[in-house]
Formats: C-alpha cells, sequence, structure tokens
C-alpha cells in the first residue's frame, strides 16, 4: 500500500493488528532494503522491492538507497518517488478531501442522453465498431461492437463497462488510453503480416484510437519510434520496456 489511510485511522481495526498493517511511506527507505536483503537470503530466483519514496526525496536519497543495496548484496532494487508520474495507481487523496471519501467515490450518473461518434476498425477476426460517448463533462462511456461472428465480445464488452465506469470517476482518458495502447492480439497481428488491411493491433488498441479520436486528438499519444525495420514485414519497429518491437508480433531485446 501506499500512503493513504493509516490502518490506525479505521474504526474497526484492533490496534495491535492496526499498528502492523503499515503503508509504504511509514516504512523508512532504509528499512524497504533491508527488508529486502533479509528475504533474498534464502531466494534463488531473482528478488527486487520497490522503495517508496516521498514527493520531496532527493537525488541524494536515491542514491543512499541505491548505495545501501549494493553494500547489502541485494539482487535488484527499484525506486519510485511519489507524484513523479501521471495517473499513478495509489497515492495519498488532496489534503482538501478526505481520503476515505476519495477511495469510495462513485462514478457520477449517466444522463439520459449522450451525444459522440462511432469509428470502424478493421481486426483481424471482423470490423469492430467503436462508439465514444460525451456528456457535460467530458467523454463519458464507450461501447465496441464485433460487426460479424468471431473475436471476443465478452471481454471487449467487459473492457468497455470498466473504462465507462473509470470515465465516470473522473479518471483522465489519457491515462487509460496509455494503458489500452499497444496491447496485441495474435489474430490481428496474423492479418497485419499477411497485408490485411488493418490498423490496429487489437480490440483494446481499437478502442484506444477511437477515445483518442472523440478527444480531438491529431495522430496519436507519441510512441518512440527507431530508424529500423522490422526482418519479418519490413514495417519500423518501435522501442517498448527495452525491447524493439513490431506490430507484426516480432520483437528482439537486447
Amino acid at each position: 500500500m501506499l500512503e493513504g489511510v493509516p490502518a490506525r485511522e479505521i474504526t474497526g481495526i484492533p490496534r495491535p493488528l492496526a499498528d502492523a498493517l503499515v503503508t509504504a511511506h511509514e516504512v523508512a527507505p532504509e528499512w524497504h532494503v533491508r527488508i529486502q536483503s533479509a528475504f533474498q537470503e534464502h531466494t534463488d530466483n531473482a528478488v527486487s522491492k520497490t522503495v517508496n519514496l516521498r514527493t520531496g526525496a532527493s537525488v541524494q536519497d536515491v542514491d543512499a538507497v541505491f548505495r545501501l543495496a549494493f553494500d547489502l548484496g541485494c539482487k535488484g532494487t527499484t525506486v519510485y518517488r511519489d507524484g513523479s508520474r501521471e495517473g499513478q495507481t495509489f497515492t495519498k487523496a488532496s489534503g482538501g478531501e478526505d481520503s476515505r471519501n476519495a477511495r469510495a467515490r462513485n462514478p457520477r450518473p449517466r444522463t439520459r442522453v449522450t451525444a459522440g461518434k462511432t469509428f470502424k476498425f478493421r481486426m483481424g477476426c471482423g470490423t469492430l465498431f467503436v462508439t465514444v460517448n460525451h456528456d457535460a463533462h467530458g467523454l463519458c462511456e464507450v461501447f465496441a461492437n464485433l460487426g460479424k461472428a468471431g473475436g471476443c465480445p465478452s471481454q471487449s464488452e467487459a473492457t468497455c463497462r470498466a473504462i465507462s465506469v473509470a470515465l465516470r470517476s473522473g479518471v483522465e482518458p489519457k491515462a487509460l488510453i496509455e494503458q489500452l495502447r499497444g496491447i496485441r492480439c495474435l489474430s490481428t497481428a496474423r492479418a497485419r503480416k499477411n497485408g490485411d488491411d488493418v490498423n490496429v493491433l487489437s480490440c483494446p488498441d481499437a478502442i484506444a484510437r477511437a477515445m483518442e479520436e472523440g478527444m480531438g486528438i491529431q495522430g496519436h499519444l507519441p510512441l518512440v519510434i527507431v530508424d529500423n525495420t522490422c526482418p519479418d514485414c519490413g514495417a519500423r519497429l518501435r522501442k517498448q520496456e527495452g525491447c524493439l518491437v513490431c506490430t507484426c508480433g516480432f520483437s528482439r531485446c537486447s
């Protein structure tokens, strides 16, 4: 857990148990590292854990974590400074709003009438139609429908329902797009490799692109393109998580 409501402030949790249920920022960075060092002593596999740093952590604080990890022989260590990334999964509620209320926030009600656009995508298993609707606050819901038999409609419906709830709960659309873009589907990758008229990687990728267009984003949110071509299909490769990858499924890691 990251810093949020301390367990000892929650009514109904016995004090001895609450004292043991500390949040990540209540543990000093040094002890994050020492816990890992002790845990890995009899572990053969690779071991790493995240050392959670507060927003005001300095370069010297990060340096101290890695030096201690090296001195203790840790196999791997990761640091994360709170607030250093947009749309982080867990965060402490802002001071003006009670954190317990923030954690229990419900999505805003759906209005009876919404307006939007429907986008058509060619998939490896058929034609996908994605509808993106707006309300007075911005994007509010997404629907996806496969135009002919095949595909995985239940998964697409589940994805759209989850996205719609997130949008009406105040999640930034760009954060959702970032998570959906680049997800691949085997049938779509195969169709792209065979030269079919397919310009997306999967249903989630199509939904992300429809959301981009629904927001009026010209082109797509930036991807890092490298000056290399795929040996399988000749398309340009891009960097992703330290590897060179292609939409056809080819990847090469250094």
